[in-house]
C-alpha cells in the first residue's frame, strides 16, 4: 500500500467527522459509543501519522491544497445540511447538524478527490 496526498486528506476529515460527533454522543449519554469513537480515533490518528510519514516531500506539498478542498466541502456540507434540516426535519440540536454536516462534507471530499484528483500526472 503506498501513501497518496488524498489518503492523508480523507484520513484527516475521517478524524474530523469523529470529533465532530462527540457532542451528539456526549448529549445522549453514550457512553459506550464514545469510547468506541475513542479507540477508533487513536487508530485512525495513527494511521494518518504513518501515511503522513510516508509521503515524500513533494507529495507533501500538495496536502495543504486538499485540506483547502476539504474544509470547503466540510462549510458546504454543514451548510446542506442546515438547509435540509431546516425545510424537512424536525430541528434536534446543533450536535446532531454538525454530525451530520461533518459526515456529508466528507463523502463530497471523498467524491471530489475520487473524480478529479489533484496533479496525478507526476505521479509514480
Amino acid at each position: 500500500m503506498s501513501a497518496s496526498p488524498e489518503r492523508c486528506s480523507l484520513l484527516l476529515g475521517l478524524l474530523i467527522l469523529m470529533v465532530a460527533s462527540v457532542p451528539r454522543y456526549l448529549v445522549g449519554g453514550h457512553d459506550t459509543h464514545l469510547a468506541l469513537l475513542a479507540i477508533g480515533g487513536v487508530a485512525v490518528a495513527s494511521l494518518t501519522v504513518f501515511q503522513w510519514w510516508l509521503l515524500p516531500a513533494e507529495l507533501r506539498a500538495v496536502l495543504p491544497t486538499l485540506m483547502r478542498r476539504l474544509i470547503a466541502c466540510m462549510a458546504i456540507g454543514l451548510l446542506a445540511m442546515g438547509i435540509w434540516h431546516a425545510l424537512f426535519g424536525a430541528w434536534s440540536g446543533w450536535p446532531l447538524l454538525v454530525s451530520h454536516g461533518a459526515t456529508l462534507g466528507l463523502l463530497l471530499h471523498a467524491l471530489g478527490v475520487w473524480w478529479k484528483p489533484l496533479d496525478n500526472e507526476n505521479r509514480d
